[in-house]
């Protein structure tokens, strides 16, 4: 805490640039904090160090430096923490002029890695934005230079479908080929392991369509531009004939304090979801384990006898946000 330096807060005021794929910190630390891993959803991977993560090209403001310099005290358009010094640069009003060109494209392929004659840069998260030139047909990237500042750097696609001038068209095909390539993800709390958490999910689900979502599930679904309609106070069955009649498929997230699902549609009678989600709650107090972004209804586990049904999605939701 005494390395968090906050007597100095704002006292930097530099607009700066993420130049590699990095993740957000609390504390100015890389160490990991962990609560009693005896309780039932906590202990790995659940670190409260771990912010979210932040992709390559996100635009930074830096309010101060740790203590002993090693990192910097980041705001982005969504998240507040600490950023290591060798993933960021600073930006000159000359730098940030040429890199706001106004055309942007945008990764439409996921775990795509950014590479200089044979040198690893960068991992590249689908979601992650690039200014381009489309008359030379390259995208702008931050290299830093010997004084810690931002200049631009270029590169071109070495293959289709991997990067697409911003937004997308909202159709079949495209709708299909960003969503599978998040099933089965590894859940990733925070972003940590360079995976998803559930909001990190929806958020990079609509990015390439031109939707814009805030970081955290609560803000997704109560401080974003959509239409909110409440499932609180409803039965069961109640929540499903109000989701089966109002969800948009693809165009809606269910909401519940902690946890957001993209909705896909109805089979049999039953709402579909997208969802990156940790675990089933049985009856036991512990929990079935998945760890992964899955396909299920709003009832994941209901076929096992051990599984705790009030703890249910289907008896927990409690809104549907629409876009």
């Amino acid at each position: 805490i005494e390395n968090s330096n906050f007597s100095a807060f704002n006292s930097v005021a530099q607009p700066a640039i993420a130049i590699h794929h990095t993740d957000m910190r609390l504390y100015p630390t890389s160490d990991e904090i962990f609560y009693d891993p005896r309780r039932t959803g906590e202990g790995f991977p659940f670190d409260y160090n771990q912010n979210s993560s932040v992709h390559i090209n996100t635009p930074l403001f830096i309010s101060h430096y740790s203590k002993d310099g090693e990192w910097a005290y980041i705001k982005t358009a969504f998240a507040f923490g600490w950023l290591p010094m060798h993933d960021i640069a600073l930006v000159t009003p000359q730098f940030q002029e040429a890199f706001q060109n106004g055309k942007y494209a945008m990764t439409i392929t996921d775990n795509l890695y950014l590479s200089e004659n044979g040198e690893h840069l960068s991992l590249v998260k689908m979601g992650s934005l690039f200014p381009t030139d489309y008359q030379k047909r390259y995208y702008l990237f931050a290299g830093k230079d010997e004084k810690g500042f931002a200049y631009i750097k270029h590169f071109r696609a070495n293959a289709m479908n991997l990067i697409s001038k911003k937004p997308i068209k909202f159709n079949q095909h495209n709708i299909g080929f960003i969503s599978k390539q998040l099933v089965g993800e590894p859940y990733g709390w925070g972003g940590k392991l360079q995976a998803r958490d559930c909001s990190a999910l929806t958020r990079d689900f609509f990015a390439p369509f031109g939707v814009y979502l805030p970081r955290n599930s609560r803000q997704q679904a109560l401080e974003s531009m959509g239409e909110y309609i409440s499932l609180a106070g409803l039965s069961e069955e109640e929540r499903r004939r109000t989701i089966l009649s109002n969800a948009k498929p693809f165009r809606s997230l269910l909401y519940v304090p902690g946890h957001v699902t993209l909705y896909l549609g109805e089979k049999n009678g039953e709402p579909i979801i997208l969802h990156n989600y940790w675990g089933v709650r049985l009856k036991s107090g512990n929990k079935h384990i998945m760890g992964r972004a899955i396909i299920s209804t709003t009832r994941p586990g209901v076929e096992r006898s051990d599984v705790k049904r009030p703890s249910m999605l289907s008896n927990t939701l409690k809104g549907v946000v629409n876009f």
